[in-house]
């Protein structure tokens, strides 16, 4: 999984913040689906790595609940945990024990989503 990842970051479009993102997301049946950051001149058009991935699996026909974990991995010595808007598409599609899982140039951490989804708007607002 780390050596996928490491090659997958050489496909991140990021040269106005050279910093570079790749994503995995798997699913409840084992199949893989990857993302990485795509960024825009127009700085609000940019795409995170993790939605990119998020968004290959429903492309592909999955659905939420399907998913199972989600991995995030940086060039970096730093732990680097999705930003807001892929927390609010991440609170869409994982269930709240689904895992989390950072990787960067010094290993690995494991969280749950519960520990970065909290106080998210979801669908029981709308109601």
């Amino acid at each position: 999984m780390r050596q996928e990842l490491e090659r997958l970051l050489e496909r991140s479009y990021s040269p106005y913040s050279n910093f570079k993102v790749a994503a995995m997301v798997t699913m409840k049946d084992g199949k893989n689906f990857y993302g990485v950051n795509i960024e825009n001149a127009s700085y609000g058009a940019t795409v995170c790595a993790e939605r990119v991935a998020i968004f290959n699996a429903i492309l592909a026909g999955y659905k939420k609940g399907d998913f199972k974990r989600l991995v995030v991995m940086t060039p970096t010595d730093k732990y680097t945990f999705p930003c807001f808007i892929c927390r609010q598409v991440i609170c869409e599609f994982f269930d709240l024990d689904s895992e989390l899982v950072l990787m960067n140039n010094i290993g690995e951490r494991n969280y749950y989503m519960s520990d970065i989804i909290t106080h998210l708007f979801s669908v029981e607002d709308l109601k």
